[in-house]
């Protein structure tokens, strides 16, 4: 999904240091996605606060939203640098293509994972016939420096592993845990997973003590380490630690994404839908994209399978950027 931001800030984000108390509540902020009428996503990465998690730089929440009614989501062509995207439904369909020739309908429990490498670009739009709602998360993942300039990829993952543990059901998207890794290629050491829990129910998750973790509620009440976390919210956990503690409320059944790495170590400079290590490389991106909006980049070629026109980049904003963590 592409940040559709008339006027994105740009970033210089890091991994922050751990918190006083353990465990930090990030909230979210609504943000429209292409105007006033266009569907909200309530976005948790990046935030001043804290910009990322391991190499996860990016989290965005929606839905559900009824699409009986609309378009559903649309989203032009658009170009990327520097950065995996990780696109996970609970409801409703989403269409990819992308300029390497790729074409997939992600539904939910299945997992679409593009690698931008050096430039990429891609269309995501629901299909003409679909369910009545749209609900899920996109993600990005910052790419270390021995992968940002490597060639763009795709990869779609219909049947991943999933662990039953006691009180919780774990769908590994990317990475490892307890043991069990996803087939999705990544270049950071790191974990993804939907975690589903019953009304009522605790659950003791393990996890990689030199990991630092989030988990985002996506339905129902939760308390971590006894700690009640709202839905929408991120829950932060520095490194540390070999298990979470989770305990879904009495009134309905919890469901969250866990997400987490090593520390990055490196600064990235983030804007708009570009990933890169400076303000110059995010100028150059921008201008490359500008150039190709008819008939193709060289770097990000073209997409085929959209019916429109790609979207232009916004205007950079006045001056260079400020450090932020």
């Amino acid at each position: 999904m592409s940040n559709l931001e008339a006027r994105p800030d740009e970033r210089v984000c890091a991994s922050g240091g751990a918190p006083a108390g353990g465990l930090e509540i990030l909230e979210p902020r609504d943000v429209p996605l292409g105007g006033p009428r266009a569907m909200s996503v309530r976005r948790t990465l990046p935030q001043r606060d804290r910009s990322m998690v391991g190499a996860w730089c990016f989290l965005d929440h929606y839905g559900p939203a009824d699409v009986t009614a609309s378009a559903g989501m649309q989203v032009p062509p658009h170009p990327h640098t520097g950065l995996q995207t990780v696109s996970w439904l609970f409801e409703g369909e989403v269409q990819h293509h992308d300029s390497i020739g790729s074409a997939a309908l992600v539904r939910p429990g299945e997992l679409n994972l593009m690698t931008a490498g050096a430039g990429i670009s891609h269309s995501e739009q629901s299909p003409p016939v679909r369910s009545p709602l749209l609900h899920g998360v996109q993600l990005w993942i910052a790419l270390p420096e021995s992968a940002r300039h490597g060639a763009p990829a795709f990869e779609h993952h219909g049947d991943l592993p999933v662990l039953e543990l006691p009180g919780a059901r774990v769908r590994l998207l990317v990475g490892e845990l307890a043991g069990v890794r996803s087939p999705a290629t990544t270049f950071t050491p790191s974990v993804g997973a939907q975690v589903d829990l019953p009304r009522g129910s605790r659950a003791v998750l393990p996890v990689d003590s030199t990991f630092e973790h989030a988990v985002l509620v996506d339905r129902g009440t939760l308390r971590i380490d006894g700690t009640a976390v709202a839905p929408s919210s991120l829950a932060y956990l520095p490194p540390g630690r070999a298990e979470i503690g989770l305990e879904a409320g009495a009134d309905d059944d919890a469901r969250l994404i866990l997400i987490g790495g090593v520390p990055f170590g490196a600064e990235i400079v983030m804007w708009w839908n570009f990933v890169g290590r400076s303000h110059e490389e995010i100028v150059a991106a921008r201008a490359q994209w500008q150039a190709g909006l008819v008939g193709g980049s060289d770097r990000f070629g073209q997409v085929d399978g959209f019916d429109g026109p790609p979207l232009p980049a916004p205007e950079l904003p006045n001056g260079r950027l400020r450090p932020r963590r």
